[in-house]
């Protein structure tokens, strides 16, 4: 297959179009009303959603992201970009990036590449999830997709698979986070983005494993494929190995809650008031589930995450920014792709 007939697609999660409160409501609208983020009926969610979150949020959420907006705009957006670039030197084919929600659209580039190579043949995706969970990187598979159908492409779509233990994927991590810890610490804390536990149990393809079975994530199992829980487990356990960071330094948790339903827990913000009385005074953070930098690493943890620490009696707190445009990080996309290329089915989803 020729360069100029394939493509590759980056894609994450999005943001508002500014900080203003009306792009804050539609960004907010139009992530909340998805089904696999708030999986209840369609009247009900809209009720919730149109009625109750959004216009509640809405302010808050915008002051939230005034205060990490860049003078290019939405850091997830505008880190997105640059990885694209970075990523672009190494391949002769089309590199784009692609949003879940907001812009760019997936159909926006959908139509952009195949104005722009009529001979297009087919597309690597590459979500920018290390995780497989249903309203992340689930869905943004499923919105390319079906953009895809309705417009028709005669286009093949490969997907990369969740790369949670993909050793480059863990090299370019744990290098990441090396640095960081060569002043003293008493504790390193992986932060997750949070899931409700339904989530978990909905994506079980066995029905019976996950959050039923004594120690789900470590009892093997055709549910880990698609486990959230067990993957996120499974980088903590990987990135403190190549570290050699004892285990009694580590605890994983979970941020960004939303709604009274049960969540995976332990909660991120309730940890960080605890972990001062309990002898943790210098922490090191970092959040693997996300790659580039956006409202959750910035405001919530580095603004809001420091302060409550600080205020529960830290002494000191060290957040370890995401991976970004790291030489590494795009090396071992680069790795991926070009493996894909040269016949590699290896990193496809299945």
């Amino acid at each position: 297959m020729s360069k100029q007939s394939s493509a590759i697609i980056l894609m994450n999660l999005g943001s508002p179009d500014s900080t203003a409160v009306k792009d804050v409501k539609e960004y907010l609208t139009e992530f909340l009303m998805d089904e696999r983020v708030i999986d209840k009926p369609y009247l009900l969610r809209s009720l919730l959603v149109k009625g109750i979150i959004v216009p509640f949020r809405a302010k808050n959420s915008a002051e939230a992201y005034s205060k990490i907006w860049t003078d290019e705009g939405s850091p997830l957006v505008v880190i997105s970009r640059q990885f694209k670039n970075e990523l672009q030197k190494n391949f002769e084919q089309p590199v784009e990036v692609a949003m879940r929600y907001r812009n760019p659209s997936a159909k926006y580039v959908l139509e952009k590449l195949h104005r722009e190579h009529p001979q297009l043949e087919e597309i690597i995706l590459v979500p920018l999830y290390p995780h497989y969970a249903m309203s992340s990187y689930e869905t943004a598979v499923e919105d390319i997709k079906t953009v895809h159908l309705q417009k028709k492409y005669t286009s093949a779509i490969k997907t990369i698979k969740p790369f949670y233990n993909d050793p480059f994927y863990i090299h370019a991590l744990a290098e990441s986070i090396r640095p960081y810890l060569n002043n003293e610490y008493d504790k390193i804390l992986f932060s997750y983005h949070g899931l409700p536990e339904r989530h978990i149990k909905k994506t079980d393809v066995t029905g019976s494993h996950c959050l039923k079975v004594n120690d789900c994530c470590h009892t093997n199992s055709a549910a880990h494929k698609f486990c959230y829980h067990h993957q996120t487990i499974k980088t903590t356990e990987l990135i403190a190995k190549a570290l050699h960071i004892p285990k009694e330094k580590t605890e994983q948790s979970f941020q960004s809650r939303l709604g009274r339903d049960p969540w995976l827990k332990p909660s991120t913000a309730e940890r960080l008031i605890e972990l001062p009385k309990e002898g943790v005074k210098k922490l090191v953070i970092v959040c693997p589930a996300f790659v580039s930098d956006c409202l959750e690493t910035l405001e919530e943890i580095v603004m809001q995450g420091k302060e409550s620490f600080l205020k529960a009696g830290g002494e000191s707190f060290t957040a370890i920014p995401c991976m970004n445009t790291q030489p590494l990080w795009v090396q071992t996309v680069t790795r991926w792709l070009k493996d894909y290329f040269a016949g590699s089915k290896e990193m496809l989803f299945q």
